[in-house]
């Protein structure tokens, strides 16, 4: 069975890619927030003693295929190691977790990419993330669904790996210090870090792109 691809094919690929990452949520992302409270969240990783810090990285890490809520996870992290440290971990479970989708979905979602979306899709795809491929993934970080999202799109059309992982410091490591730091603080609304952790992985790709990021096509 073929596909028939035309122009809407790399959009029919984006749509299936979102659905695969919003069904878990509206399956058991209600459960998963009622257990995974910042009370409850912090009570589960010190069941792990001294390494509650790695719960808490392979939570964040889950979040590729479960409907964690990432930013609680972090907001506990900073509870529980204060705003340093405990954003030195958040930011680093949110990076490795985007490195894990992008893996996956370059060497085993390909084949599946190509099937929906066809040659031309690809060709698509692969021009948008050699073009704007920085933007989207560091500026994803900070939304709902989108990480997970353009982590594998990012994947799937083998976006420079230099790149993609530069871009992925950008927005993993603004997020992660600043609900490491609501958590710390004890601050009830998430509402500056949410502005904070979107304006600045805008700024630092503006800087880190130009600096390092060097070629931005795709690698084959």
């Amino acid at each position: 069975m073929t596909l028939k691809h035309g122009k809407g094919a790399f959009g029919a690929l984006i749509l299936m890619v979102l659905t695969a990452i919003i069904v878990p949520f509206i399956l058991w992302g209600e459960h998963f927030d009622a257990v995974l409270s910042l009370e409850g969240a912090r009570q589960w990783m010190e069941n792990y003693g001294h390494w509650a810090w790695a719960a808490g990285m392979g939570l964040l890490m889950s979040d590729i295929i479960l409907p964690i809520p990432s930013t609680v996870i972090m907001s506990a992290l900073g509870w529980m190691y204060g705003w340093w440290l405990g954003g030195l971990i958040a930011a680093g479970g949110s990076f490795l977790s985007g490195l894990l989708a992008y893996g996956l979905c370059r060497w085993l979602g390909r084949g599946a990419a190509r099937w929906i979306a066809g040659e031309e899709g690809l060709r698509r795809g692969e021009l948008l993330f050699a073009r704007k491929g920085g933007w989207l993934v560091a500026l994803s970080r900070w939304a709902p669904v989108l990480p997970e999202a353009v982590a594998c799109l990012a994947g799937m059309m083998r976006m420079r790996w230099s790149t993609f992982v530069l871009a992925l410091a950008c927005g993993s490591l603004p997020l992660g210090f600043a609900f490491a730091a609501i958590g710390h603080l004890g601050h009830a609304s998430p509402g500056w870090a949410i502005a904070l952790s979107a304006l600045l992985p805008l700024l630092f790709w503006a800087w880190a792109g130009r600096k390092w990021g060097g070629k931005t096509g795709p690698v084959t």
